[in-house]
């Protein structure tokens, strides 16, 4: 019975999501799918990406966040339209979340939509919320055995951002080993070293989104 209801869930979701797809192809609008763990720098990347980007690109931004509006407060300095979705304890985001943020929003102003999803490395990835492509940003800290103890959304993205690549030299994290795992479980996945410290990387991401938009 509770693999049923779980069945019926993902493909509710799954309709919905669709139906975003849809949407988006139709406005031109290039989503991603932002996610990572707690503390792994994803507001911070996001933060450099827009800085870098939005010039060139007309982004907006849907944070989802459990309780606070603190993301979402600081992409609003930069000056891009941003939604936040609360989810009250809820471990991610899902298409009809995502749909609701998307009707405040002009789509015909846009290029762009960064959706920066609920830190967490498991539940994200089971949710389609209607996005071109997933990105996971995995922080030096959190350990290189990451991508074998949670494979599903590194499967599922088509970029992983090794992030706070400045402080490897004070951590026990194996690049070798972490890009050896990554390429295993998702052959041809593009894997970008970054620094929101330094900016290493950066560029690389950004021109990653720009081709990918083309």
């Amino acid at each position: 019975m509770k693999v049923e209801v779980m069945k019926n869930i993902l493909g509710e979701n799954d309709k919905i999501a669709d139906d975003n797809r849809k949407l988006f192809k139709d406005k031109k609008v290039f989503v991603i799918n932002l996610m990572g763990s707690p503390g792994s720098g994803k507001t911070s990347l996001l933060e450099l990406t827009i800085a870098k980007l939005k010039d060139e690109i007309k982004i907006a931004v849907i944070e989802g966040d459990l309780f606070t509006a603190k993301d979402a407060e600081r992409i609003e300095r930069h000056n891009v339209p941003v939604i936040q979705i609360n989810t009250a304890g809820g471990c991610h985001l899902d298409a009809a979340m995502v749909r609701r943020a998307a009707e405040s929003l002009n789509l015909d102003e846009l290029n762009l939509i960064i959706v920066e999803n609920v830190g967490n490395l498991v539940c994200p990835a089971e949710f389609d919320v209607g996005e071109n492509v997933k990105a996971v940003v995995l922080s030096i800290t959190e350990g290189d055995d990451k991508p074998l103890k949670y494979p599903l959304i590194f499967k599922e993205s088509a970029v992983t951002i090794l992030n706070k690549i400045d402080i490897l030299p004070f951590t026990n994290f194996n690049l070798e080993s972490a890009h050896e795992d990554l390429t295993t479980l998702h052959p041809g996945i593009k894997i970008i070293e970054t620094s929101c410290t330094n900016g290493k990387g950066l560029d690389d991401w950004c021109n990653w989104i720009k081709n990918s938009i083309c």
